[in-house]
């Protein structure tokens, strides 16, 4: 009888003018249909996020150099609008950005940390790019050299828009390294030109 059940029920999908008869089968053997069920419209039933969670976004916009973002809403720095051009260019929006982060030794330890974890592989552990772990399959990195004179005679605004937005053949780092860390990574690289002695002693902030 069950044999007969299911050849009557595959004749039926057979001969049906339906535009979607295996689903109207399906519906008879299981008593419902994957075209009738409870579902949500996008963002008809959204949740806050749960308490003490900490948002995407954190931790780019602290309230200070040495703080993180621990679910509170972000504050701090105002950070200004630019582009890829405005630093191609030099523009006064990056040239004359003013570093808000004192060349302290706490600064530089974290300069040095996330220097070494977001730039060492292509500008080198001391700022030469000649000596950049995958100098052998990039040979263009040498003339990136951080510690060189030509970087030296940057304002720390400008490098800090390089790290941002990027230039070049540099992509941008502003996804991944965030607002005071860039700045830290700035007078680390101040300090890796002062071993070099191309910078000031006394220079910058």
């Amino acid at each position: 009888m069950r044999k007969l059940r299911l050849l009557g029920i595959l004749a039926l999908v057979a001969t049906s003018s339906g535009c979607t008869p295996l689903d109207d089968a399906l519906a008879m053997i299981f008593g419902r249909s994957m075209r009738d069920q409870r579902s949500f419209d996008p963002y008809e039933n959204t949740l806050l996020p749960p308490e003490n969670s900490v948002p995407f976004a954190a931790g780019n916009l602290t309230s200070g150099p040495y703080e993180f973002n621990v679910g509170q809403p972000e504050a701090g720095a105002t950070i200004p609008d630019f582009t890829a051009i405005d630093v191609a260019q030099n523009a006064p929006v990056v040239a004359n950005l003013a570093n808000p982060v004192a060349s302290s030794p706490e600064s530089l330890a974290r300069g040095q940390e996330m220097y070494e974890r977001s730039c060492a592989v292509c500008h080198g552990d001391n700022g030469i790019g000649a000596q950049a772990y995958i100098v052998d399959k990039h040979p263009i990195l040498p003339a990136y050299n951080l510690a060189g004179d030509r970087v030296a005679a940057f304002s720390d605004g400008y490098i800090y828009g390089m790290v941002r937005v990027g230039r070049g053949l540099m992509p941008p780092y502003g996804h991944q390294v965030s607002h005071f860390d860039r700045w830290h990574i700035v007078n680390y690289v101040r300090e890796l030109q002062r071993q070099a002695g191309t910078y000031p002693v006394g220079g910058g902030n």
